[in-house]
């Protein structure tokens, strides 16, 4: 049975991600990559599907955790009646493959130890043949010259794993585990690695544990160092940069959504979806966070892998993309898994990469021109790729699409998709101003007025005294927040303001927000095509506070920013989606989304910048 949401810690080398919950076990693991199949999925079914746990024999949760100070080096104390034990886990910055180290050490007395990993590729299908030593045939043969440790390998069609430690570990072929057993006293240390290789090429180097260790605390402390917020939530505002960063495929530039897929929105239904992948949705608060924090290399490789995702027919623009600008991304189940508590699918994929969402064309050209603000070159055929983006745009921008939640409903207005619209025709003429391209302007800002005008007369209801989610909609959607940051309309216009009060008396549920209307029990959504409800999402509570604040309401919103605040896992973690009622995390995790948006709203509240530091 996995742990909440909140319990599991991230590690991760920058191309990967491990979760490791507070009772030693890692229940999720894609190698080589974020998107590749899972070799641990116990999150999302059981152990049967695949985990690896090592903590003292017959003990349960840890008595408390941290990451070492400002990295993604993470510790957990166990305190038992015979000792007291730490357990260190981390995986260093990618070297050739990928390694997922575990050191254990005494503290005090004298502590039994269990381990036992149990792998099952393909997210969690596929048992793999187990075997002491380096492998079998070709693979055990090279691995001579790389490989000394005592160890075990599992490996089955491409993928091979090893696991090296002293004492060797004894296979369980019946049972297809493998088990360590061993005692650790006061001042002794154990270090266990598991590292992944394709099955066919030698099994990856012994690794020094101490220098790998040393390698990925400098490299942290390092990197976190640049951060230069100063205010106040210093803490919460670096843990959300080195998240960031953690959740960043390093080849590409390419920053992830979460790690994880199909954690659940509502537990126990079917709002379950992958985010291992990067959305342009995300593209320039992602800009503007990694900016503003001092991190200038990282928007720079964001900005980078945006050029090459997006290029090519502006009609086959996607709103998501894979960590390397893949396009083709299916959506399918993965049956044999019973879900997170029961929340079934488990999603492989997302079907909203063919979905018509008209935002992104705004998202895209708001990107550029943030980074061209901060002095980020744009490279000269970026700008004609924004230019063919704008003929397309102004063709199709009065279409009805699924609009920026994705909904698997039918196509509507949303009114969101016409203000991203106005925001690409905005941005692109003040671009067009600074490139000289005077006969492009004069349509653009033709297209410009005439988006802001339809908005005003078809997306306010006056009866209702708000804009509406789409036009003749009776709810309210919470992307209405944006409107003041995105430069539609003053913070402080009278619509503006009721929108904001209306979103909160309508959409507030304990003090958070959520994005539409929820429903409940079984019903389902008139909106967005499906069963049950869902979790107040954490980013729309802090574009609450950022409007709040616009609008001069600035004790109230950093009332506001302290509740997202108190939601935090023990590590400074957010997921997706708070549940207010039973007080815990919903949706997939960490959520790079509440982690921008609190880096953002922390810089709108409390921050200055000093520049960065490099």
């Amino acid at each position: 049975m996995p742990g909440l949401i909140e319990d599991y810690a991230l590690v991760g080398d920058l191309e990967t991600a491990a979760l490791v919950g507070r009772d030693g076990s890692v229940d999720w693991l894609c190698a080589p990559r974020f998107d590749s199949p899972a070799c641990f999925a116990a999150l999302v079914g059981g152990q049967e599907n695949g985990h690896w746990r090592l903590a003292p024999a017959g003990a349960g949760r840890c008595n408390r955790r941290s990451y070492r100070g400002d990295t993604l080096v993470l510790e957990s104390v166990w305190e038992t009646v015979s000792g007291t034990v730490r357990l260190t886990d981390f995986m260093p910055p990618r070297m050739r493959s990928p390694y997922l180290v575990r050191v254990v050490e005494g503290v005090s007395g004298r502590v039994a130890m269990h381990g036992e990993l149990r792998p099952r590729f393909h997210y969690g299908r596929i048992v793999p043949w187990m075997l002491p030593g380096n492998g079998t045939g070709r693979q055990a043969r090279a691995a001579s010259a790389v490989a000394t440790a005592p160890g075990m390998t599992a490996f089955a069609g491409p993928d091979a794993l090893r696991l090296t430690g002293e004492p060797p570990p004894e296979v369980d072929v019946a049972a297809g585990c493998a088990r360590m057993d061993f005692t650790v006293s006061a001042g002794e240390r154990r270090a266990v690695v598991l590292s992944w290789s394709p099955s066919y090429d030698p099994v990856p180097a012994d690794l020094d544990t101490r220098a790998a260790l040393a390698a990925t605390l400098g490299f942290w402390e390092t990197w976190s160092r640049q951060c230069c917020y100063r205010g106040p939530w210093r803490e919460a505002v670096v843990r959300s940069v080195i998240t960031l960063k953690a959740l960043t495929y390093a080849p590409t530039g390419g920053m992830l959504a979460a790690a994880t897929t199909s954690l659940p929105e509502d537990v126990g239904g079917e709002r379950n979806w992958d985010h291992r992948y990067c959305w342009l949705r995300d593209s320039t608060s992602t800009m503007s966070c990694l900016l503003r924090s001092g991190f200038r290399d990282e928007a720079v490789a964001w900005k980078d892998w945006l050029v090459r995702a997006v290029a090519g027919d502006p009609a086959d623009l996607q709103s998501l993309y894979g960590v390397a600008g893949q396009r083709k991304i299916g959506e399918g189940p993965a049956d044999w898994l019973g879900g997170y508590e029961g929340s079934a699918p488990v999603r492989i994929g997302n079907h909203a990469v063919q979905q018509l969402q008209l935002d992104v064309y705004g998202e895209v050209l708001n990107t550029f021109y943030s980074a061209l603000r901060a002095g980020v070159p744009i490279e000269r055929h970026a700008w004609s790729l924004l230019a063919s983006f704008m003929d397309y745009l102004q063709k199709h921008w009065r279409d009805a699409d699924e609009g920026p939640w994705e909904v698997r409903g039918p196509r509507r207005h949303f009114v969101h998709s016409k203000v991203m619209s106005w925001v690409a025709a905005d941005r692109a003429l003040r671009m067009a101003r600074a490139a000289g391209l005077r006969p492009m302007a004069s349509r653009w800002r033709a297209m410009r007025q005439e988006i802001h005008d339809e908005v005003c007369r078809l997306g306010w209801d006056p009866g209702q005294h708000t804009f509406v989610q789409y036009y003749g909609a009776p709810s309210v959607d919470a992307t209405a927040l944006l409107i003041p940051r995105l430069g539609f309309l003053p913070a402080r216009d009278r619509r503006v303001l009721a929108t904001l009060d209306a979103i909160r008396d309508r959409l507030g549920h304990h003090g958070f927000l959520h994005r539409y209307a929820p429903v409940s029990g079984s019903a389902r959504h008139p909106v967005d095509g499906l069963h049950g409800g869902e979790g107040a999402f954490l980013a729309c509570g802090l574009w609450y506070a950022d409007a709040l604040a616009a609008a001069g309401r600035r004790a109230e919103a950093r009332a506001v920013f302290e509740d997202v605040l108190s939601v935090r896992s023990d590590l400074g973690l957010l997921s997706e989606q708070w549940d207010p009622v039973d007080g815990r995390q919903l949706g997939n995790a960490p959520q790079a989304f509440s982690h921008v948006a609190l880096v953002n709203t922390a810089f709108t509240l409390y921050g200055t910048r000093s520049g960065p530091r490099r």
